[in-house]
């Protein structure tokens, strides 16, 4: 158990399947929920062109920083091949949740179905969202588990608090403004100041509530490594 040997734990075990199958749901609620656009305070005022009240944000940014969080368990845990399953498994499933929107869409509405221009409006496939969250979920996701194992293979065990820390904000500004940038016409941002807006206080807020459970996710990972026997069987020096 040495902190100069990297140490990851094989992926045939069942807490990897649980951690995936959260990553996955997340994935596709914060989705879903992103969809609606969501303002907090009242008035308006601007400084230096940036919109500052009211605040702007979406739906996905209450759930989604849950799946840099679960990034981070398995890219330490499992390490980059088990992280790049798990996002190519999160884009495919995020994929077939937007497909079978599109189907049901434009399925006919029965008789007595008096929702479908709400269903529309809700879950009505909108290309630019997906587009938009799709590019930003895998561009920040890769970043943010090659920056977090890339750092383990010169640090080993020791410094987990800055690897988590560095690797979420690098991920997630990539993801947040990749996202804010495809998507704000979309849900009705028409101007430079309230873009700014969208994109500063997402990225905060979501680097903020990673950084406020960061102690939490330390004890998940610790409660990981010590649980599965995989873990400490093999390793490599640090580089």
């Amino acid at each position: 158990m040495s902190d100069r040997t990297v140490h990851y734990a094989s992926r045939g075990s069942t807490h990897f399947d649980v951690i995936l199958a959260l990553f996955a749901v997340v994935l596709v609620v914060s989705n879903i929920a992103a969809t609606k656009g969501i303002e907090f305070g009242a008035g308006h005022f601007s400084l230096g062109g940036i919109q500052i009240l009211p605040i702007v944000t979406d739906g996905g940014a209450f759930l989604f920083p849950l799946a840099y969080i679960l990034g981070d368990v398995i890219s330490e845990v499992y390490g980059f091949r088990a992280a790049r399953r798990a996002i190519f498994t999160g884009f495919a499933m995020a994929l077939l949740t937007a497909l079978t929107f599109l189907v049901v869409q434009h399925a006919p509405a029965a008789s007595f179905y008096e929702n479908q221009r709400a269903f529309e409006n809700v879950l009505g496939f909108v290309p630019q969202i997906v587009a938009a969250s799709l590019a930003g979920y895998v561009t920040g996701q890769f970043l943010n588990s090659y920056v977090l194992v890339r750092m383990k293979s010169r640090t080993a065990e020791p410094h987990l608090f800055a690897r988590l820390a560095t690797s979420t904000g690098v991920g997630e500004m990539a993801d947040t403004f990749i996202f804010c940038a495809i998507a704000s016409s979309a849900i009705g941002i028409d101007s430079m100041g309230t873009f700014w807006n969208y994109f500063i206080v997402g990225f905060i807020y979501k680097t903020s509530v990673e950084f406020i459970v960061m102690p939490l996710t330390m004890v998940v990972i610790s409660w990981l490594k010590a649980r599965e026997p995989s873990y400490w069987a093999g390793g490599v020096p640090v580089e």
